[in-house]
């Protein structure tokens, strides 16, 4: 594993922190997690960003150019990824279209659907949310009820799905209905794209545990989409659903935000006293301190190892599983010893001039929680990595 950047890569990362400190005031930094604001004027606000980063080159990089990408190496691709997070910079509003059903469509999708459908993800023009999970499926997906009933030239849906993060601002979802009652349950499934403006679909916002209401519960009256709007075939829903899942893995498990998040931990550590002294200079604190900080650089160095041997044209096998798993687990644990460290005050929130962090701590405990059940749950990667990494036995 060579560590040291190729020359060009070095100039790659040069110019795009040059690009960045020009073009990232601070108002349009990271925003705490305690500040109010209209979301419709931070909506724009994320749109606005996400055109400017498209307009440098910036946005899905990794895409085929004949589909508004770069064409870029992954190593330019990850070069992006980390100084982005490094530097603050807001989170792209598109990510499930960017990283998740753009990617699938342009494995998947006819060259028609290609056309369509992926300009206006790249300029945020049009938002996704995903329609997988349903009230009675969930880690076993393939249980889905959904129905897509064929009448003529269109599919009439019904049904619900649940936990559809951001389905309040999407503009279309990318959703597994079953289609062939008859068939075997993971045949019977096709992957279709379905206007969130048509009639009768019904959306009603659940409430977090963090105060946002980001997720959703999505109802489907005799709602009719086009049969074109089906990706990769009928029946062939759980192969490109599996297509999308991995994106969605590689998506949630962070190694450079893992990171930002310790150093994050250091500071509250060096300005928190313990017994009258920093509580960095507490040989309990720094024990445990040091055992995160040794997961921390392991991931790190997995990471690189990983993106190692896909510059090598290895074929990629569990490390998205791997990777989700751990970084989504250790986020939590990273807020849970910040909270510890800050005692009472630190579980303060929102509405208090006593908070610590902005809030930023309970905030990232609640957040972090729901990550390590989102994209499938620790003990389905669990499973994914005993079985398919390890080739354990299923447990009967």
């Amino acid at each position: 594993m060579d560590l040291d950047l190729a020359p060009e890569d070095a100039v790659f990362r040069d110019k795009l922190r040059a690009w960045l400190k020009q073009n990232l005031p601070q108002a349009a930094r990271r925003r705490s997690v305690s500040e109010g604001e209209a979301p419709g004027a931070r909506l724009a606000a994320m749109k606005a960003w996400q055109r400017k980063l498209h307009a440098a080159g910036y946005v899905a990089m990794g895409w085929p150019r004949e589909y508004g990408g770069q064409g870029a190496t992954l190593m330019q691709q990850t070069l992006l990824s980390e100084e982005l997070v490094r530097h603050k910079a807001p989170g792209l509003v598109g990510m499930m279209g960017l990283q998740m059903v753009g990617p699938t469509l342009i494995h998947w999708g006819t060259e028609a659907q290609k056309r369509r459908y992926l300009p206006p993800i790249l300029t945020a023009d049009e938002l996704w949310c995903q329609g997988y999970s349903e009230p009675g499926s969930g880690s076993d997906l393939a249980s889905l009820k959904t129905s897509a009933l064929r009448e003529g030239d269109h599919f009439v849906v019904n049904g619900q799905k649940i936990w559809t993060s951001n389905a309040q601002i999407a503009d279309w979802m990318f959703c597994l209905v079953r289609t062939d009652k008859a068939a075997p349950k993971h045949a019977g499934i096709s992957y279709l794209l379905i206007d969130m403006k048509t009639p009768g679909i019904m959306i009603r916002p659940l409430l977090q545990m963090t105060k946002d209401a980001g997720f959703n519960e999505v109802f489907f009256d005799n709602v009719r989409v086009p049969v074109e709007n089906v990706v990769g075939g009928l029946g062939q829903g759980w192969a490109v659903a599996n297509t999308t899942l991995l994106h969605e893995r590689n998506m949630l498990g962070s190694t450079t935000q893992t990171q930002n998040i310790f150093e994050a931990l250091l500071r509250v550590a060096r300005t928190t006293l313990r017994d009258g002294r920093p509580a960095t200079e507490h040989p309990v604190v720094r024990q445990r301190l040091a055992a995160l900080k040794i997961q921390v650089e392991a991931m790190r160095l997995n990471a690189y190892r990983n993106l190692t041997a896909t510059l090598q044209g290895k074929k990629p096998g569990i490390e998205a599983s791997i990777t989700k798993l751990v970084t989504c687990e250790l986020n939590h644990q990273l807020a849970a010893t910040a909270l510890d460290l800050l005692g009472p005050y630190g579980t303060l929130y929102r509405g208090s001039k006593h908070l610590r962090d902005d809030g930023f701590w309970p905030y990232e405990l609640m957040f972090s929680l729901g990550l390590i059940i989102g994209g499938g749950t620790a003990q389905i990667q669990k499973n994914i990595i005993a079985q398919r990494g390890l080739g354990l036995p299923r447990f009967k």
